[in-house]
């Protein structure tokens, strides 16, 4: 009898476990992401010390090998640490040209923007501040930035047409800095698991020691209680260095099936079509989009983000779902109010998009945004850019010579080939010689598109080609 009650704890104990892998996978996703830009560096980025920017030289090429890499805009990333008290934010003057800078804290909650949208494109000097703070604001600051955890990614996109518009990218970069302000030094790194911690529970040790340092929010502190038979609330020494035989295995089938449980959920959101009815089965090569993928954030809402009920996750217990979902498929992703990404990998009869046929995207309406808009193609399953002849990787309405219909429509043509005729040739998009999946992202996206009214025409494949 008390091996199977004991057996039934074990159950309840993995079950729990499954359950803090939801919750907690982001933060440890997030953090993990940190060290990486502090340590290793992130894509094409160099490592860079805490409260300073990483700045990409260029938009993305096939050699930078990083998947689904946007190529119209320019990364700008720094990891800010605010244990020492305040930093300084100046950002100049980009005189009309998009630009924003999301701040995400350590549970990859977004939390504030500052940019086109959200705050213009006037120079400015921000301060943001840790939690708790209570200083003086000093005089010629725009605004106040208050972040919910001391570790905060700040993650910058800045607007480039190509490789000619570098020198205007570069002058605003040397102008983006950031100045520490407390009066104490800040961190030079995270706070470090028990390196003595067996690896098969490294991901709870990790969880326990970050939990403690960068706690969420009252709500989900009371949320997280529940997880102290699992060792993660526990002060001090590390409960996973020598843990008892029934604890390992109950963690390490709850972090299996956290991990499937979290993965289904991601297939789920890549199988539906987002904006529908959920599970609702679609047209073929009707196109992938979720604005609400980050709307996980239901606590703290500083300058430029929303906080209606539209962008709030009503049920908590269901957003540490999405959350975890969100972190796996795209960590530091913008809410869908700032920008979108819908994706096709199917023709308008639901064939596999492939170079060894041509396409045409036919728009009778462009794409409605305040920002800008684009499509770029990459190969499949890597989802990488691939190498062409035009080192033209995105089209979009800032591409110049577009040439479009009497009646104000605009057919891309996507093609492995470049077009002989010249109207179809100026409004060619490079595609992979193999199968490919094409990605269309709207910057400030209008109404229409977060409704699902505007719908995005399939791509139809030119029969003969």
């Amino acid at each position: 009898m008390s091996g199977g009650r004991g057996g039934r704890e074990g159950d309840g104990t993995a079950a729990l476990a499954a359950e803090a892998y939801v919750y907690g996978s982001p933060l440890v996703l997030a953090l993990s992401a940190v060290e990486s830009c502090l340590q290793q560096g992130f894509g094409v980025l160099a490592p860079t010390p805490f409260n300073s920017f990483a700045h990409a030289v260029r938009p993305a090429v096939p050699a930078d090998n990083v998947a689904n890499a946007a190529v119209d805009t320019v990364d700008a990333i720094a990891q800010l640490d605010l244990s020492g008290g305040p930093v300084g934010l100046h950002v100049p003057d980009t005189g009309g040209a998009y630009y924003a800078l999301q701040f995400v804290d350590a549970w990859s909650g977004t939390f504030a923007y500052v940019g086109r949208r959200a705050t213009g494109t006037g120079e400015g000097d921000w301060l943001i501040v840790p939690p708790g703070w209570s200083g003086t604001v000093p005089d010629v600051v725009t605004g106040v930035i208050d972040a919910p955890t001391s570790v905060v990614s700040l993650v910058g996109r800045i607007a480039c047409d190509g490789p000619d518009d570098m020198p205007r990218v570069r002058a605003l970069q040397q102008e983006l800095t950031l100045t520490h302000l407390g009066a104490h030094a800040h961190r030079t790194g995270l706070p470090a698991p028990d390196s003595d911690v067996p690896e098969a529970l490294r991901f709870f040790e990790r969880l326990r020691v970050w939990m403690a340092d960068f706690p969420p929010s009252a709500a989900d502190r009371a949320y997280q209680d529940r997880f102290q038979p699992l060792g993660l609330l526990e002060e001090g020494a590390s409960p996973y260095v020598s843990p008892g035989p029934g604890l390992l295995r109950a963690l390490t089938q709850g972090l299996a099936l956290g991990r499937v449980r979290v993965a289904e959920a991601s297939h789920h959101q890549d199988d539906a079509r987002y904006g529908a009815q959920d599970g609702a089965v679609t047209a073929p090569g009707a196109w992938a989009m979720n604005p609400h993928l980050f709307d996980h954030n239901l606590d703290h809402f500083g300058v430029g983000t929303i906080s209606s009920p539209e962008w709030r996750i009503p049920d908590r217990e269901a957003s540490y779902l999405v959350r975890a979902v969100a972190a796996r498929q795209a960590l530091w992703g913008p809410h869908g109010y700032e920008a979108v990404c819908a994706h096709t990998r199917g023709d308008s009869r639901g064939r596999q998009l492939s170079g060894a046929h041509g396409y045409a995207l036919r728009l009778g309406r462009p794409p409605p945004v305040e920002g800008f808009w684009s499509v770029t193609v990459y190969d499949v399953p890597g989802g990488h850019l691939v190498g062409n002849t035009a080192d033209r990787y995105a089209i979009g309405d800032r591409t110049p010579g577009l040439v479009y219909a009497a009646d104000g429509s605009l057919t891309l043509h996507l093609s492995r080939q470049r077009p002989t005729d010249p109207g179809r040739a100026a409004n060619w998009l490079p595609a992979p010689a193999g199968d490919f999946r094409a990605v269309l992202r709207l910057h400030t996206p209008e109404q229409a598109v977060l409704d699902g009214s505007y719908v995005i025409p399939p791509i139809e494949r030119l029969e003969g080609r």
